[in-house]
């Protein structure tokens, strides 16, 4: 099973704007009246990418392996390593995935 990544020929630090570039190189290669399946496998992987939000969603709920603490940082947008309890954790796996809510989540392990 390929990733989004793999189908859009993607590195998986890409930016917004490099996935967005993969994807519409590879629509105007597959355009929709040529190969209708390519195409929507191509629309899906972006779709699925295509932003940040997207992108941690995807890692959370979609890749087989996912490095918990790699998620976190990249949620948060943050270089500095975190500490978090087990009450964090819980509390981030609760959560929804948007950044407000994640933010709230770690606010209360640094007091």
């Amino acid at each position: 099973m390929n990733t989004a990544y793999e189908i859009l020929d993607v590195a998986t630090t890409a930016s917004d704007a490099e996935i967005k570039q993969a994807y519409l190189r590879l629509v105007k290669d597959n355009p929709p009246d040529r190969d209708q399946e390519k195409f929507q496998l191509i629309h899906h992987a972006y779709s699925a990418i295509r932003d940040h939000k997207s992108r941690v969603t995807y890692a959370l709920f979609m890749l087989p392996e996912a490095n918990f603490d790699t998620l976190i940082d990249q949620a948060l947008h943050s270089d500095r390593l975190a500490t978090f309890g087990a009450e964090s954790i819980n509390q981030l796996l609760r959560a929804s995935v948007d950044d407000a809510t994640l933010l709230n989540a770690t606010a209360t392990t640094e007091k």
